[in-house]
């Protein structure tokens, strides 16, 4: 796979697991307070996880290193159905997340960070008195960091509407920023 040129991080992403992706210019990722604060006071997951707040970078220090970034690379899982599919599909899409930003990375991209969809659960939940087990594969989510996932995702080109019943299609969404 030429990872040489954005279509090919695209290429390669969804060879990777994702169900489609898009490069889009940093500029259209919207960082907002209200965003992290839904994390912290929304959450059931809250406090659980080292890449959860209160334990992620506040929205503005995201909102700098997004701006050191040209360039981003979103990632989309899905659309899906039913609430115990969850979990496993956005690992899987964090895992090609994960998997990609590693191959920018090896191709020269030596500038590349993701962040992923959901809380960190690779080793369930975190002992949070003791060391990561996975800090290689630990990475923060979009919406932990103060993104709005929901503004970003449009500013892509995709749609995206708010889940209503239980019964509704969903998506994940992961980030990977490269340069």
């Amino acid at each position: 796979m030429d990872l040489s040129h954005p279509e090919g991080w695209c290429a390669r992403a969804v060879e990777l697991g994702a169900d489609a992706a898009t490069v889009i210019d940093t500029g259209k990722i919207v960082t907002a307070e209200w965003v992290r604060l839904k994390c912290l006071y929304g959450c059931d997951d809250n406090g659980s996880y080292r890449t959860c707040p209160p334990n992620t970078p506040e929205p503005a220090h995201t909102r700098r290193l997004v701006d050191e970034f040209r360039r981003a690379v979103l990632l989309k899982g899905g659309p899906h159905r039913g609430r115990q599919k969850s979990d496993p599909m956005s690992r899987k899409l964090n895992d090609a997340a994960l998997k990609l930003e590693g191959e920018l990375f090896l191709a020269g991209f030596f500038k590349t960070w993701m962040m992923g969809a959901g809380p960190c659960d690779y080793c369930g939940t975190c002992e949070l008195d003791g060391p990561c087990v996975a800090p290689e594969r630990a990475r923060p989510s979009m919406e932990g960091c103060g993104i709005d996932v929901f503004t970003t995702v449009r500013n892509a080109g995709w749609e995206l509407e708010v889940v209503q019943d239980e019964g509704a299609e969903y998506s994940f969404f992961a980030l990977v920023l490269v340069d």
